[in-house]
């Protein structure tokens, strides 16, 4: 399998951390929170935590504090299927590929519910065929888009499609809640809204840069499911995120590594790109003093999350696009994403010369 096409979008507002911690003192909730859970607000927001900007799906900052299900639920309505077709229409013309030409369509979220699925709206929207396999994928977090795009190699191995769209779209702004759990407020201060997309295909694509598929793995820890997930709380979906999640990430991350370069055949210093999930500044620098990577090895995750925050399952579309995009050496490289379940998930590419 090749991936053949990239594309990412974005709400158009983008707001500045220390903007955040401006609203959030003027949000009805904050009188009621607790002396510590205000610090945590003022540390996360106006500190050095590894994220200065974040697009979030409001015309205001002041609507992040209509936390009741209904405008929740409007929210991802409005936002999910627009930037989702964003990032899909940006895949398609960067792989040179008509919506005519694609056979099956995968779209991962985790922040909100339609049914029918973002696979209808998104399907309309496109334009694609009716007869399209539109599958929609729900319940995997920050690690879906690497489930996503196996599913993709499958239907592309079995014979039946020729190309295949891949999509993980997150309104992160349409899951936020605050209460005195400091989890729940650090999630909301780190997470941000986005959607990326990839065209796949049994060919390279002779217009960019060659993405081989070449393997990939996954390892599901369950008894470690209530460190990292979600819940239903007074109808809203409220982030559970346990401080012993980035030791946990690298912990697991460096396991599956070892084992799919293992079976590989293929040394650690064998690789050349590193495109890891940016799940947060804590959880990078676990990655790297596990991994013992160099600053250059983490810089596109570092990158993303200065300037989007932990956009949860699309973030690795936007480091494999900003990794192409800085002209990244060709070679082997290490695509992983990790995130609810406890689940992590991992690809070995093969990426051509820029």
């Amino acid at each position: 399998m090749f991936i053949t096409g990239l594309g990412t979008a974005n709400p158009p507002q983008r707001y500045k951390q220390t903007e955040g911690w401006e609203a959030v003192q003027l949000a009805p909730q904050f009188p009621r929170l607790a002396p510590r859970s205000r610090a945590i607000l003022r540390k996360v927001l106006n500190g050095n935590n590894g994220i200065e900007t974040r697009h979030l799906a409001f015309d205001s900052l002041h609507e992040a504090f209509s936390l009741d299900p209904d405008t929740l639920h409007a929210r991802f309505v409005r936002y999910a299927p627009q930037i989702a077709t964003e990032a899909a229409e940006r895949a398609l013309a960067n792989a040179g590929t008509k919506v005519q030409e694609i056979d099956a369509i995968l779209v991962s979220t985790c922040t909100g519910y339609l049914c029918p699925g973002l696979t209808s709206y998104v399907s309309e929207r496109l334009g694609l065929r009716p007869g399209v396999l539109t599958l929609d994928l729900v319940g995997q977090g920050c690690g879906a888009a690497l489930p996503n795009l196996r599913t993709g190699e499958a239907l592309l191995a079995s014979g039946r499609c020729q190309r295949v769209l891949s999509v993980c779209v997150e309104i992160c702004s349409a899951a936020f809640y605050l209460d005195d759990d400091p989890g729940v407020l650090i999630s909301a201060c780190l997470f941000g809204d986005g959607a990326g997309a990839a065209v796949l295909a049994n060919e390279p694509f002779a217009g960019s840069r060659s993405i081989e598929w070449k393997q990939a793995a996954s390892l599901l820890v369950p008894e470690k499911r209530d460190l990292l997930r979600f819940e239903q709380r007074h109808g809203m979906l409220r982030n559970i995120l346990s401080p012993v999640v980035p030791p946990l990430a690298a912990e697991h991350a460096e396991k599956l590594l070892d084992t799919t370069l293992g079976g590989a055949g293929v040394a650690r210093e064998q690789i050349t790109g590193w495109i890891w999930h940016a799940g947060g500044r804590d959880v990078l620098l676990a990655l790297q003093e596990r991994l013992k990577l160099r600053d250059d090895d983490i810089q596109w995750s570092a990158g993303v999350l200065r300037d989007l925050g932990n956009v949860s399952s699309p973030c690795v579309y936007f480091v494999l696009e900003a990794a192409l995009a800085g002209n990244a050496p060709g070679g082997l490289w290490w695509l992983s994403s990790f995130g609810a379940g406890f689940s992590c998930h991992g690809a070995l590419l093969e990426v051509g010369a820029s």
